[in-house]
């Protein structure tokens, strides 16, 4: 054989070889990255003749179904458009897909393998999506979406008992049946405020002192110290170098730690912090979930990881560039959605065990029987039911006489805390938050809202929305 030829059957063969491989990659290792774009309208083509299966709350109002379109061809329509948006999102060959659509097409579809489509093929039946109900409840995102008032924010309530979402609330919204719409969908991506956005998993803020939750998560649960641990909340007190102050410039003596989770006094919780250090910190913020992508049934590019960040990327929890002091109080470099919150309220209110949050409950095929059950798995043990008991009443305490008492309900017990991150401290630009549960005794409601830029505090106006959820739930 010649020696080019022999050259060409080797650039052959490395051509093939690099073929190969990238065929491989993208229909093995990154399939599920392909699946969840939501750009890729090629497997929606053959699904134009199929009647997808109808999404509904889970007080059984139908959320999304397919209609006729023309010839035997279905097109999806949405009933509720004001109220679900982000979570059911849409289903459109001309846009793809978002949200559950996108998430559990599959089962929406009536996609059973392909032993069984050929199945039905040799039988003459069409295919079938199944149905969807979902753990979603319509009076309560209402209220959450009223509460909001149409200023940007979001509310997360969920069961923290099966990880059940009952309300995830984004504002702004859109519509899901303009989405094909070129000129409408144009509009939507150009928008300055992000309306195609699930602010509730995709969009991360700064919790302020929310975050003190997880700090006294850790300090009770590691056994560094108590609820009646005295620390010195002194205003002024030099971290890193720079003062750091209590919120209003207030001094506090030495106090208990439930009268500083009360009170939300930096100074102390920036000390416990400190005492605790990075490596400790960084291990119960794990557990909670943070520094990776959250668990919820929405496709991959509808989550955010909840951390430190820098320069736009996730830091790893013991780098050099965390101040461990700031961090403890929810500043520093700290950015966390409101889903990843909403599940530190529900971990200590479910006794110390995290669950993972779900919005779909069960699939149910056309002859009404339940073909799948999608439950809350286990996230394990993230502090002890003793430590976690302990936070609860201090918690109970915030509500009770703290800076919470705006979400305190009539006969039920609260546990809360709120948080006031300064955004831009001269034009008293702020992002409020609070987070709870109740009842504190037997928790069913674990909850998390946040403010896009407001001139108010947490307990100002994040808190009395929550209340109204709470009290719709509840």
């Amino acid at each position: 054989m010649s020696r080019p030829i022999v050259r060409l059957y080797v650039v052959f063969a490395l051509l093939f070889g690099v073929l190969a491989g990238f065929t491989s990659y993208w229909s093995v290792w990154d399939a599920e990255s392909l699946n969840d774009n939501p750009k890729n309208a090629r497997s929606i083509i053959g699904e134009a003749r199929v009647k997808r299966g109808t999404i509904r709350a889970a007080g059984g109002e139908v959320l999304a179904r397919s209609v006729r379109a023309g010839g035997d061809t279905y097109r999806r329509s949405y009933p509720r458009s004001d109220l679900f948006p982000h979570e059911v999102g849409y289903s459109f060959l001309t846009r793809g897909r978002a949200g559950l659509e996108q998430f559990y097409n599959d089962d929406l579809a009536g996609r059973k393998g392909e032993f069984s489509s050929l199945v039905e093929q040799l039988e003459g039946r069409r295919r079938e999506g199944e149905d969807l109900r979902t753990t979603l409840d319509v009076r309560a995102q209402r209220v959450a979406l009223g509460a909001l008032g149409g200023g940007k924010g979001s509310v997360v309530a969920m069961d923290p008992r099966t990880g059940g979402v009952k309300v995830m609330a984004s504002v702004p919204g859109y519509d899901p049946n303009d989405v094909d719409q070129q000129s409408t969908f144009r509009r939507l991506i150009g928008a300055s405020d992000d309306p195609l956005v699930n602010r509730a998993a995709a969009s991360s803020y700064p919790p302020g002192s929310t975050f003190k939750v997880v700090t006294a998560a850790a300090a009770l649960d590691s056994g560094k110290f108590t609820p009646d641990s005295v620390v010195d909340g002194s205003n002024g007190k030099d971290f890193g170098g720079v003062p750091l102050n209590n919120f209003g410039g207030q001094d506090y003596g030495p106090v208990d730690l439930t009268t500083a989770l009360t009170n939300s006094i930096n100074t102390v919780w920036a000390q416990v912090g400190t005492s605790l250090g990075k490596d400790t910190m960084g291990k119960y913020m794990r557990r909670f979930g943070f520094y990776k992508d959250a668990p919820l049934d929405l496709p991959r590019s509808e989550r955010r990881a909840s951390g430190e960040y820098f320069e736009g990327k996730l830091l790893k929890p013991g780098s050099d560039r965390i101040d461990v002091a700031r961090m403890a109080i929810g500043q520093d470099k700290l950015a966390v959605t409101p889903l990843q919150m909403a599940v530190v309220a529900a971990t200590v209110a479910n006794g110390g065990v995290l669950v993972r949050p779900h919005i779909g409950d069960r699939f149910i095929d056309a002859d009404g029987r339940t073909t799948k059950k999608i439950s809350g798995r286990s996230g394990g043990r993230v502090i002890s039911r003793e430590a976690a008991g302990q936070l609860g009443q201090m918690m109970a305490n915030v509500v009770r006489e703290g800076s919470g008492t705006a979400a305190a309900l009539e006969g039920v017990e609260v546990a809360g805390k709120t948080g006031t991150a300064e955004i831009n401290p001269a034009a008293n630009v702020n992002q409020p938050w609070f987070i709870a549960f109740a009842p504190v005794k037997s928790p069913r409601i674990a909850i998390a809202v946040t403010i896009e830029r407001s001139d108010g505090t947490g307990g100002e106006v994040a808190a009395p929305v929550a209340k109204q959820v709470l009290e719709a739930l509840l």
